[in-house]
């Protein structure tokens, strides 16, 4: 019990330590680019809360049409409207997202220049004892491998769940219509998966961490076998067989890590994904008992049915 309450304390104390960082690393891409910065921000609320509206709209055309086919007289034009609104919905959704892209792939290549200067600015400043030291030169090189990566990845993680969690409200604020239960089961379903996803996501970056020795002894390997200025050596005093196998015990070892955390990762994500497929179909069913009943109208149920599946993702 008390390591359960360790390990849930851990877990929350290390995903806290990630909003941290990626209030530090959303400071250095606003100060990188305020301009693509501002421009990410400001469509990442615009793609959260589109998809919503996309929703309404659906609810609105299928009672449009309903209505249509009850009436003597039907009244296409309103209809006609609300699919070419939807349709530009749509397309202003693409919109966002190929902009999202656009300028988080500019970011990456603004980013990775400046991080990069900085740390070739402080390698100047330092000592020999410095590179000689392995740990240090394991961080060193950790750094530029990651200069334009990681910075950029915690702020789109940060927007990522700031577009989640602006959808979130939006669906809550039409669901709540219908039932204030049926908002708490839209949140309930999502979070297993996203602890999930939080937790496997810290374990892969620190195992990353934790292999640097071995990858650069895996490397190192590599440039003794392979390069014009080792193999004499190699050959000379029989070493080639010796290396290799060293070369393949290395591999399994990262081989097993890697193995061992994709079969919890995805195991996990299946078990959860279960019981966030559970909810949904609850609330299918409870829906459409409603619908069936006359409570709420086919475009409602309609909606609401998108809203959940939407929720899922």
């Amino acid at each position: 019990m008390a390591e359960t309450e360790t390990d849930n304390t851990g877990f929350f104390r290390r995903a806290l330590g990630t909003f941290r960082y990626s209030r530090r690393a959303l400071h250095l891409v606003w100060t990188t680019s305020r301009g693509l910065t501002l421009i990410l921000a400001v469509l990442t609320v615009i793609a959260g809360v589109l998809p919503a509206a996309i929703a309404y709209i659906g609810q609105l055309i299928v009672d449009g049409v309903v209505a249509a086919m009850n009436s003597t007289d039907p009244d296409t034009r309103g209809v006609l409207l609300l699919i070419l609104l939807e349709a530009g919905v749509v397309i202003a959704v693409a919109a966002c997202q190929r902009g999202i892209s656009a300028s988080q792939s500019l970011l990456r290549a603004l980013l990775g220049q400046r991080v990069n200067v900085m740390i070739l600015e402080k390698a100047l400043t330092l000592q020999l004892t410095h590179f000689e030291d392995s740990e240090f030169y394991d961080k060193l090189t950790q750094a530029r491998r990651e200069a334009s990566s990681r910075p950029l990845s915690l702020v789109n993680r940060t927007f990522g769940l700031a577009q989640n969690t602006l959808s979130l409200i939006s669906y809550a604020v039409l669901l709540i219509s219908f039932s204030p239960i049926a908002v708490i089961i839209l949140i309930l379903a999502g979070l297993p998966s996203f602890f999930a996803e939080a937790k496997f996501s810290g374990d892969r970056f620190r195992l990353f961490r934790w292999r640097s020795p071995d990858t650069r002894m895996q490397l190192y390997l590599e440039t003794v076998i392979a390069r014009e200025d080792g193999v004499k050596e190699v050959k000379l005093f029989q070493l080639g067989p010796r290396l290799l196998e060293r070369y393949r015990q290395i591999f399994r070892k990262l081989f097993k890590e890697d193995r061992n955390l994709t079969l919890r990762r995805d195991g996990w994500g299946f078990v959860l994904g279960l019981l966030s497929t559970a909810s949904f179909y609850g609330a299918y069913i409870w829906i459409v008992i409603a619908t069936v009943n006359g409570q709420i109208t086919l475009g409602a149920m309609t909606m609401y049915l998108m809203l959940f599946r939407q929720g899922q993702t």
